[in-house]
């Protein structure tokens, strides 16, 4: 049975990759520049919303590639070098804890986007976004839910925002050592809520998301 088990959950993910591949593949025919964008962080209590925006070469090998959420730290730390290598061009914008309190998440995570996109240093034909919303910008693209999980473009982009994300809140641990943002990154453990009932809330918490603590 274990076996059985086995073997289609392997028939799964050689379906999953060849779909993965060949889809975006189909629209890199018909496009020259394609770029996949994605953000991270719109859960945690601290901290920035990250976004990564990623052009892919044609020959990439990036197998392993999959939604940086189903990743563990090591295995994200060993694709972003790679990703970096395997890529044209990639670049990362992100939006302010003020602008989450003042926008909503929703917004700040469609801005971290734009301001992403926008820095790419060639103006991309077709942007593959992951969710069911383009942000307001003037780009040919398309929406994809899950994307991250069905575009190598998207699923890289959603690698280097994680990873940048973590190491930005791992560095400012550094400054303020009264929250373990090298270990919860901001995100709402029982240990950050014990921080924050002990210590308050710090400059880089979103007062929005905790209103009980305020």
């Amino acid at each position: 049975m274990k076996q059985n088990k086995c073997i289609i959950q392997n028939e799964k993910e050689i379906l999953r990759l060849l779909n993965f591949f060949s889809i975006e593949a189909e629209y890199k025919k018909e496009y020259n520049i394609v770029v996949g964008v994605d953000e991270v962080g719109r859960g945690p209590l601290a901290g920035p919303v990250y976004a990564a925006c990623v052009c892919l070469k044609y020959d990439f090998d990036l197998i392993s590639l999959n939604d940086s959420k189903k990743l563990n730290i090591d295995k994200r730390i060993f694709l972003e070098d790679k990703i970096k290598k395997s890529s044209y061009f990639y670049s990362y914008g992100f939006a302010s804890v003020e602008e989450i309190d003042k926008y909503n998440i929703l917004n700040a995570s469609m801005l971290a986007m734009k301001r992403a996109v926008e820095k790419c240093p060639i103006k991309p034909d077709l942007v593959l976004v992951d969710g069911n919303k383009i942000p307001d910008w003037e780009y040919n693209s398309i929406s994809i839910i899950k994307g991250d999980q069905k575009f190598p473009s998207i699923a890289a982009a959603s690698i280097l925002a994680k990873t940048k994300r973590d190491s930005l809140m791992t560095l400012i641990q550094g400054i303020d050592n009264k929250f373990n943002y090298s270990k919860h990154k901001g995100y709402g453990t029982k240990e950050h809520y014990k921080e924050l009932k002990q210590n308050g809330p710090s400059l880089l918490h979103r007062r929005t998301f905790i209103k009980d603590y305020i």
